[in-house]
């Protein structure tokens, strides 16, 4: 059996012959004429001339070779108190119709439909429906604001939006048709038709001639056909956040997507056809994309679709409940939902009501897995525990411990080693190589693997200015770190989350590992503020676990000999504040650019991806009543 470090050997020595194995493994309609291509203008292309349909790879394949029983999807809804079990063939039945609703609209190949729904089943039966007709689907998070919504449509221009009547958070009912009318309203282009998923909880006004009943249009009888695309056609755009305030449209093929992802559930999750896999994740998010809907199915497992939250649905056991109902056998979720639960539940006593002796492993990504994080779930669920590191953009995971390949010792804070296919290098502001352990720019060597993005929407020039001019020849992640002499990969924190303190360079997430080791602390965050005789000093924010007692006095010189034994008095880490949340977008990433600027008292707009506006409220204050403020 050939080892990792053969397999990603001859992955970036031979990419072309790595790749063409692996896409033997997806039923094409055509084969690729051409495994790799390069373009004019230095990208890169996979699989061209290849023919097939991403939603035949999830669905048709699977019923023809006889699995129309198995189940397909589990949805699992705790706010509305439902369950459905749906099976291949009734997925597939659901998909067509919808489909052939859709080609009555006039939506064909190469069309845009823009979705703006919750996690339900029929969240995922819109976009396989779209990938049936080669229509292009772009997901939009649920709830996401009217002006940030407009700027989507007016991107993409879709023929169609696809919309439920509402969402449910926790506890709240959020109408989504009066934000989906207002965006329509302030967006310059205006779409065709609206399709209204109408949800008991909030039924919603219709506008006679624009919007349509979703069962309606999907009883009309008519069934759509599989439309052959190109392995070069794009399936999905997805966007992104951007520097300038912009959103970035990644768009991400059809036949590269479907290779890279069918191959990530067998190298990276070790995971069967037939098995239950669950990406605590929103369709929203690429993770949702990826592992909730496109992977699982293409793999022919069992998926998980859960519309609820870590707590609060109701409880801190809502994860091991599913886990332990639906037979899970591979987990995926963010850091920060383990970090809710461990806060409310520091003991895990909600895990001793489930069985949840089906979990082989779960996997964490999204946000860094501290150690101390790491710590607690290793001795929590006796399974193995594993970080991997990726990004919208690329759409599958960049480092990870291959457990399909051969699993590798957990260094806690390192999501442990490239994945085959990605050249990963970390070099200086100059494209100097740096030596193990020492700390910088993350880029991978081009050409990326296959499943990446392959450009902006309807901004080429945008794409390379971004990713790939910073460095010719690699892809900027902007993201910080080191390899250690083991090949490890310790991603440390984004690029601007790298302070200069007096001439030292040092990291925060460095600091936060440090700071989140206390065992009174839940989750932390450290961010730098710019100081006129130092550059930037560091300043810690941390929220306490249910039912810790510690004063803030206390804690604060304990962390401050922490930082200081564990890095170095020259780190000059002298403040703590104890605060109740911390802002996050709503996929668990702590908004620290935004925590930045309010410190340094520089304007900011309200991140479209933020969970609760308020928290930039709550910190503001805790920053105000501790005078903390950048002095430059």
């Amino acid at each position: 059996m050939k080892t990792y470090k053969d397999i990603h050997a001859h992955s970036i020595n031979d990419p072309e012959d790595f790749w063409a194995k692996q896409a033997e493994k997806i039923a094409w309609f055509e084969p690729p004429a051409t495994v790799l291509s390069e373009k004019k203008d230095g990208t890169h292309r996979w699989f061209s001339g290849g023919k097939l349909n991403t939603a035949y790879l999830c669905l048709d394949h699977h019923v023809l070779n006889g699995h129309g029983d198995q189940l397909a999807l589990i949805y699992d809804s705790p706010v509305t108190g439902t369950q459905r079990k749906i099976t291949y063939a009734e997925l597939l039945q659901s998909v067509k119709q919808f489909a052939g609703g859709l080609q009555s609209l006039g939506v064909n190949k190469g069309d845009r439909v823009v979705v703006y729904m919750p996690n339900m089943p029929e969240a995922v039966v819109t976009m396989l429906a779209c990938a049936r007709l080669g229509a292009i689907h772009s997901v939009v998070f649920g709830g996401f604001a009217a002006r940030e919504l407009a700027v989507r449509i007016d991107d993409c221009t879709p023929k169609v939006i696809v919309a439920a009547s509402c969402g449910i958070e926790g506890s709240r009912v959020i109408p989504y048709k009066p934000i989906l009318d207002s965006a329509i309203e302030l967006a310059t282009y205006t779409p065709e038709h609206c399709v209204i998923l109408q949800r008991p909880e909030a039924a919603a006004t219709l506008i006679v001639e624009r919007d349509i009943d979703w069962v309606s249009l999907s009883n009309l009888g008519h069934e759509a056909e599989c439309t052959p695309v190109d392995a070069t056609d794009p399936l999905y755009i997805l966007y992104t956040s951007g520097t300038t305030g912009k959103p970035k449209g990644v768009v991400r093929d059809n036949g590269g997507h479907a290779v890279a992802l069918r191959y990530s559930m067998e190298a990276i999750y070790d995971i069967e056809p037939g098995e239950v896999f669950w990406a605590a994740s929103d369709v929203g998010w690429v993770v949702g994309h990826s592992y909730i809907v496109y992977a699982p199915l293409i793999t022919g497992c069992t998926t998980v679709i859960f519309e609820g939250k870590p707590v609060g649905t109701p409880d801190p056991g809502a994860f091991w409940r599913v886990i332990s109902e639906h037979k899970v056998v591979v987990m995926f979720t963010a850091p920060t939902a383990f970090r809710a639960i461990r806060k409310q539940d520091p003991q895990a006593t909600a895990l001793a009501q489930y069985d949840i002796s089906h979990l082989e492993r779960l996997y964490l990504a999204g946000e860094r897995l501290d150690p101390a994080t790491y710590d607690w779930l290793a001795s929590t669920v006796q399974v193995s525990v594993l970080d991997h590191w990726w990004q919208t953009e690329t759409g599958w995971a960049i480092v990870a411990n291959m457990a399909g390949i051969e699993s590798q010792p957990v260094k806690p804070g390192s999501a442990t080693v490239p994945v085959p296919g990605y050249d990963v290098q970390v070099i200086d502001f100059d494209e100097k190589q740096l030596k193990p352990g020492e700390e910088g720019r993350i880029v991978i060597k081009l050409p990326l693997p296959p499943g990446c993005l392959t450009t902006l929407w309807n901004a080429s020039d945008r794409y390379i200015e971004s990713y790939l001019s910073h460095h010719p020849g690699y892809y900027l992640t902007g993201d910080s770190g080191y390899i250690d002499e083991d090949g490890y990969v310790f991603i440390m924190g984004r690029i601007d989350d790298v302070i200069n303190v007096a001439g030292h360079r040092l990291s925060t997430g460095e600091m936060e590992e440090v700071v989140g080791n206390h065992p009174a602390i839940a989750e932390c965050a450290v961010i730098a503020v710019k100081d006129t005789l130092r550059g930037d000093v560091p300043i810690g924010f941390a929220v306490l676990k249910d039912g810790a007692e510690i004063s803030e006095e206390v804690l604060e010189k304990e962390l401050i000999k922490e930082v200081r034994e564990k890095i170095g008095a020259f780190a000059y880490f002298r403040r703590v504040v104890v605060t109740k949340r911390l802002p996050k977008t709503r996929s668990g990433k702590i908004l620290r650019a935004t925590m930045r600027k309010i410190a340094g008292h520089q304007p900011y707009t309200i991140p479209a991806t933020i969970d609760d506006p308020a928290t930039l409220d709550e910190i503001t204050k805790n920053m105000e009543a501790h005078h903390i403020c950048a002095t430059t």
